[in-house]
């Protein structure tokens, strides 16, 4: 997708070379300025979005340590001033097992020893202790011996004094689909405080995520409750990688002008689930974007493939899928009944 980028700061944008929209000069936003990070943060105060999990890849942390550093501390600083809250993700992604424990555990003690992140307000905590989360537990592909997520999960639980959420694959209740087999894998779900499986891709519309309840998000969140675990599901608007795969069709999993997001929403909660995770708040590269994007194709770049909210038939404003993760806000705040049947026109922002 193209981010619309007409309501950033300059000092966000930035020209990209050989892209053009219309005729005129195409241009992105940089994360990095922290006038970036306040127009997001502001967003989600004004669409009702609670907070932001920054994600921290493990196996890049030593050659953007600066770089992500400055992009936490203005997150702080923009959590802060809309009264919004943020924790940080490490994602496992890229980690090696030699040297993935180690690698979390100097940067947890830095991030809270040097730069102090988890004495602001504005960072999340549980039960009197900072959030972590940790993607990837059990996930295929992803670091294959239990005993060392078992051991990240313990150090971080006592010596870290955190409430640990894990990233686990969706079939980690029974050990299969996108799970490792190996059981030992099941002492390290038990050992969490917040199960948070990922969802984004495992189905495609409307019928099949209401089938996903019936097959994964009860039986998940009856273990859940037996174990004295929190229960985090993972909803998404939609999916498009072609960008990036071009084997892969473009707008694989269609939107359906927020319908499909809407669903799993409502599927969640009726499903006993009392918190969401939306996948992602600004995942351009996959499709899963929920801030403002192009609304139609002709406001993208003629010259590249991008997917714009106009793909399905359906005529949105660039913020449509903003107002919508306000309103499964309101839901799951208990200001609004969940409704199968999604509001239309979604409510608009605060000032």
């Amino acid at each position: 997708m193209y981010p619309d980028v007409s309501d950033m700061d300059p000092s966000s944008l930035f020209a990209v070379p050989d892209l053009m929209i219309n005729g005129k000069q195409a241009y992105l936003f940089s994360s990095f300025p922290k006038a970036t990070t306040d127009t997001h943060f502001r967003w989600m105060r004004q669409y009702g979005i609670d907070g932001a999990l920054m994600q921290r890849f493990v196996g890049v942390i030593p050659r953007y340590h600066d770089e992500h550093d400055a992009v936490l501390r203005n997150a702080i600083a923009s959590a802060e001033q809309n009264g919004r809250v943020i924790a940080v993700e490490y994602d496992l992604s890229g980690g090696q097992a030699e040297t993935v424990f180690d690698a979390l555990k100097r940067d947890w003690l830095y991030l809270i020893n040097d730069l102090k992140m988890t004495k602001s307000p504005a960072y999340l905590n549980e039960k009197g202790k900072p959030v972590v989360s940790i993607w990837g537990l059990g996930v295929k592909r992803r670091i294959t011996d239990p005993n060392i997520g078992k051991q990240i999960v313990q150090w971080f639980k006592t010596e870290g004094h955190a409430t640990v959420m894990g990233g686990v694959p969706t079939g980690w209740a029974t050990l299969s689909g996108d799970a490792q087999t190996d059981p030992g894998w099941s002492n390290v779900y038990q050992e969490l405080d917040i199960v948070q499986p990922w969802s984004v891709g495992r189905y495609k519309d409307a019928e099949s995520a209401t089938a996903w309840k019936t097959t994964h998000l009860l039986p998940d969140i009856a273990l859940t409750r037996l174990n004295h675990q929190a229960y985090l599901p993972v909803i998404f608007p939609g999916f498009s990688w072609h960008n990036v795969r071009p084997e892969d069709r473009s707008n694989r999993i269609p939107r359906q002008g927020g319908r499909f997001f809407w669903q799993q929403a409502i599927d969640a909660r009726t499903a006993g689930s009392t918190m969401v995770k939306i996948a992602m708040f600004d995942e351009v590269n996959e499709g899963t974007a929920i801030f403002k994007v192009t609304p139609t194709r002709n406001d993208a770049p003629g010259n590249a493939p991008f997917v714009a909210l106009d793909a399905d038939g359906f005529s949105l404003p660039s913020d449509w899928y903003l107002r919508i993760a306000g309103e499964i806000a309101r839901v799951y705040h208990g200001a609004a009944p969940a409704s199968q049947a999604m509001p239309e026109p979604p409510l608009k922002p605060s000032k």
